[in-house]
Parts: structure tokens; C-alpha cells; sequence
């Protein structure tokens, strides 16, 4: 009989999970229930896929304000610092800046325009030609920037960003200046002291700032990537990927999770006898149409995952065979043509025209954009997703 259904994404309900828990056990008990309860049957190759969220907060990997604070003032030796290039985002970036301005004497804020390297707006291109202004040399102060743009708020937040993290900064008895300029070497008009807060330009801005002569040039990954005064910590990213946990904590993206998902593979096995992939996920990649949001505020979208995830897609498009290799054909002699035609590929389809219009991305940040729009960011409370029929194709049945 042939298949009427290919991929399929499902949420599944956790207790809410608390430092200390055995995560493993608890993403084993639940998938299986939900299997059982709904039900629908394991195969070999569904994924389980678990939030970053719940993985860092079993572990918990949490930091305070004064322990960023702290971080800021022995790296930089308090003074004036620059800090550029930061996203527009209450949960993810207003709690380090509270960090940061804590434990400097001033702070010279400059802000990317027209827009934050995840797509938050503060102006649209239309208003950069109207006002004749250029993002890719133009330098504005605060005052020039009222001048010309006044005050505007954030389509979907209703915040205007730029006071609220000036009055931040200021809470903090910190001194402030606010910019605006896209070449991260403006900054050194101001400090040769910076913290490029940037995630995925990241290594490019550090590199370009100490070219240019900057004395300290440090990013997010090398705040908190060690404890301080027994703080959580990521070896790896540092604050990237860290999300507003209080007024006075964060959670930090997880710092560990190979052995994880390698356990509960395990367990699904010895449990089931199917072998299942597991990964951790946090953002996934996609740009909202509406607000030009690009969701990728993590500095992956898969910090763990077991082996069968690597790689990415080898597929053929089902639309140019049909249009082209068997346009001639129709009906159930198509279908069967097609099917033969997947079942003999072999080998990598990079460049073939027969992949063209194929999705070239790793599966790991495919996926996990699959199980971020599934779970959600709110209330649903699924931070586990069972991905099924993902490795499945045209040809079986």
C-alpha cells in the first residue's frame, strides 16, 4: 500500500523540568508515552529533538548581572568601552547590557542601522534615501539621528530601543553616547576598548578592529566562558545564545550535551530496538516576510546531535524530472519512472542539475527550524519534538 504521509513534526509535553533533573530519562518517558498514548509507532532515523532551553536549565548553566559585571571590569579594566553591533531585544540583549554597563565607567553604544544583524528594524532603506544618508559610510550621532528620523518604535514590541537602552545604561550610573555606523572601525573615534556583540560576523569584526589598532577587542563568546565566582559559563560561546532568565539572571546557551543525546539514543534503542537521532536546538534559520526578522539569534542552530545528523541533503527535484527527463509521461507510469529514478541515485548530487532548487543547508539547521515552529517560543510546553518520515522519500511505500 502505498504511503499517503511524508514528514511529520509533533510536540510532545514535559513536565516542567528543574535543575538537578535527569533530562535523559525524563525525553525517553515522555516520547514513549506520547507513543503509546496517541498513539503512533518508532522507526528507524525519527528524531528526537530537545530545546536548548531545558538542556541549560537541568544543567543549570545561569549567571548573574554582577557576575558579567565582574567578567567586564577584569577584562577591560573598567574605563570607557565600546560596545557595537548588538541586537534590539529585551530577552536577549538588555540584561548583558545592564552586565556591561555595570562594570564600566562609560559605555559608547553603536548601533548598526538600518536595521540589527537579526533583521530588527530601526529605520527602512526608503527613509536612509530620503534623508540621503549612507549606512555603508555614514556615521550619525544621537542627535543627528533624532534630527532626522525623530523617535520610532519597534513594529512588533512597541519599544523605542535607543532609550530604552540608554536608560538602562544610565540605571547602571554609567555614562553613555549613542552612534550609529555599519564599519565596526568607527568605534575607535571614541575607545580603543571594544566588545562587538555581533553573532555570526563576529570573528571578521574582531578581526578588522585589532588591524586597526584597537588595544582590547573582545566579543560576547569571550564574556562568561569561564565561571565567575562559580557562575555558569559556555566554554564555547560564552553569552551568545543566552536568553533573560530575571531581572538580575540569565541562562546561558548550554555548555555541554553530546553525552545527552548520545544517552538517550541509547535508551530509545534498548527500549524499542529503533535507532533514533537526537539533537539539542535552539533558533532556527528563517526570515519572517512581515517584520524582516531573521530568527538565528543563537550562534548555531545545533550545538549536539548524534552522527546520522551530519551532512546534508542528497535529493533529487521531483519537479524537473517531471518537467524535463520524463515530460512525455503521465500518470502511473510517471509515478513509476520517478520512483525507479530516486531509488537509483548514487553517490553526492551536488551540481547536478537533476538537485537544482534543492535546499543546501546542513540537516541539523533544517531540522531544528522544523522543531522551532513547532514548539514554539510561549506556552505550548513541547520543548521536545518528534520529527518522523524526514529520511523517507517518493520511491518507498
Amino acid at each position: 500500500m502505498s504511503k499517503f504521509v511524508g514528514t511529520t513534526s509533533r510536540g510532545i509535553r514535559l513536565p516542567i523540568v528543574k535543575q538537578g533533573d535527569d533530562l535523559a530519562k525524563i525525553v525517553v518517558d515522555s516520547v514513549l508515552e506520547a507513543s503509546k498514548g496517541e498513539p503512533f509507532p518508532l522507526h528507524d532515523r525519527d528524531v528526537i529533538a530537545i530545546t536548548e532551553s531545558v538542556v541549560a536549565r537541568t544543567q543549570g548553566n545561569y549567571a548573574s548581572v554582577d557576575n558579567i559585571a565582574k567578567d567586564i571590569r577584569n577584562k577591560f579594566g573598567g574605563g570607557t568601552i565600546g560596545v557595537i553591533f548588538p541586537i534590539l531585544s529585551r530577552n536577549r540583549f538588555a540584561i548583558l547590557l545592564k552586565g556591561f554597563a555595570r562594570g564600566a565607567d562609560k559605555i559608547v553604544l553603536m548601533l548598526s542601522y538600518p536595521s540589527d544583524e537579526v533583521g530588527n528594524a530601526l529605520l527602512t532603506y526608503d527613509e536612509l534615501d530620503e534623508k540621503g544618508v549612507n549606512p555603508y559610510s555614514d556615521v550619525l550621532s544621537l542627535k543627528k539621528y533624532r534630527k532626522l528620523f525623530g523617535k520610532k518604535v519597534h513594529e512588533f514590541t512597541g519599544v523605542d530601543y535607543i532609550d530604552y537602552y540608554v536608560d538602562l545604561i544610565k540605571s547602571e550610573n554609567c555614562d553613555v553616547e549613542v552612534i550609529f555606523a555599519n564599519q565596526s572601525k568607527a568605534i575607535l573615534d571614541y575607545t580603543d576598548k571594544v566588545l562587538t556583540c555581533d553573532i555570526h560576523t563576529r570573528a571578521r569584526t574582531k578581526r578588522v578592529l585589532k588591524e586597526k589598532g584597537a588595544k582590547i577587542v573582545l566579543g560576547l563568546d569571550d564574556i562568561l566562558n569561564a565561571p565567575v565566582d562559580g557562575s555558569g559559563c559556555n566554554e564555547k560561546y560564552g553569552l551568545l545564545g543566552s536568553n533573560k532568565a530575571t531581572e538580575e539572571t540569565v541562562k546561558l546557551f548550554p555548555r555541554a550535551g553530546q553525552d545527552l543525546v548520545e544517552q538517550i539514543q541509547a535508551e530509545i534503542l534498548k527500549r524499542t530496538g529503533k535507532k533514533l537521532e537526537v539533537m539539542v536546538y535552539g533558533d532556527g534559520a528563517f526570515k519572517d516576510p512581515q517584520g524582516k526578522i531573521w530568527e538565528l539569534a543563537d550562534p548555531v542552530v545545533s550545538p549536539f546531535y548524534t552522527s546520522g545528523l551530519k551532512g546534508t541533503p542528497n535529493e533529487l527535484k521531483l519537479k524537473f524530472l517531471a518537467d524535463n527527463e520524463f515530460k512525455d509521461l503521465k500518470g502511473e507510469e510517471l509515478k513509476q519512472a520517478i520512483k525507479e529514478k530516486i531509488k537509483e541515485k548514487e553517490g553526492d548530487l551536488v551540481g547536478k542539475m537533476a538537485s537544482e532548487g534543492t535546499t543546501p543547508r546542513q540537516l541539523t539547521d533544517l531540522i531544528g527550524s522544523l522543531c522551532d515552529l513547532t514548539s514554539g517560543s510561549g506556552d505550548k510546553g513541547t520543548p521536545v519534538v518528534l520529527v518522523q518520515g524526514y529520511f523517507t522519500n517518493y520511491s518507498q511505500d
